[in-house]
């Protein structure tokens, strides 16, 4: 493919501000740069973000745009890296799985690695999909109706949009391949901005509506 082949798209990388899997960020950021696209770099506040190398704070990275003030239809695709800490706190994070719920129900490709997962199942983007995962959430994306795949890495086009899903940093060479083709094909989104599910307005997670639901039950 030539190295053009995202020229003019935006592409979202949704990190926590820290705890993110640092090759998980930089292969894919720097894939989609080199293949003409511009990468934003998305977390929950203004300022840096820390990544991570496994459990070793790593490099910090400036954040270009704030969920819950970006608007989606801003961005031709969303990557979300993984990290065990980095989807654990977006999943609690209103904003960020409103965007990712946002982003999924109009159709834009969304690529995932490692844990990433997690905050796909917080967004119920995940239900009747197939996908691969760092294996010990394989049995999570299960409970959340998604099918399993330990591959390298798994395009699913059964949704809205298409998915690309990477088990780890192993298989970073194979998921960023993957990733640059099928956004490349993907639709941009340019012209009219598709219906939203949620305009502006930050959807409860599952954990808040239990917690909800919880003290409902103490009053």
């Amino acid at each position: 493919m030539p190295l053009t082949v995202l020229t003019g798209r935006t592409i979202a990388f949704l990190v926590a501000p820290e705890g993110a899997e640092q090759v998980e960020l930089t292969v894919p950021w720097q894939a989609v740069a080199e293949a003409g696209g511009t990468p934003r770099l998305l977390s929950t506040r203004t300022g840096l973000v820390d990544a991570y190398r496994h459990l070793d704070r790593a490099d910090a990275f400036p954040v270009d745009d704030v969920v819950g003030v970006a608007h989606p239809g801003a961005y031709d695709g969303l990557v979300l890296p993984g990290g065990v800490a980095n989807p654990d706190f977006l999943r609690l994070d209103r904003a960020a799985v409103a965007l990712v719920h946002q982003l999924t129900a109009a159709g834009r490709p969304v690529a995932v690695t490692g844990h990433g997962a997690w905050t796909l199942i917080e967004a119920d983007a995940v239900r009747g999909r197939t996908l691969t995962s760092w294996p010990s959430i394989r049995t999570d994306l299960v409970n959340a109706g998604a099918y399993w795949a330990d591959e390298p890495v798994h395009v699913c086009r059964d949704g809205p949009g298409l998915l690309v899903s990477g088990r780890g940093p192993s298989d970073l060479p194979a998921f960023t391949e993957a990733l640059v083709t099928e956004f490349a094909h993907a639709r941009p989104a340019g012209g009219p901005h598709p219906p939203w599910a949620v305009a502006h307005e930050p959807v409860p997670s599952r954990h808040a509506a239990a917690e909800a639901e919880a003290e409902a039950e103490r009053d």
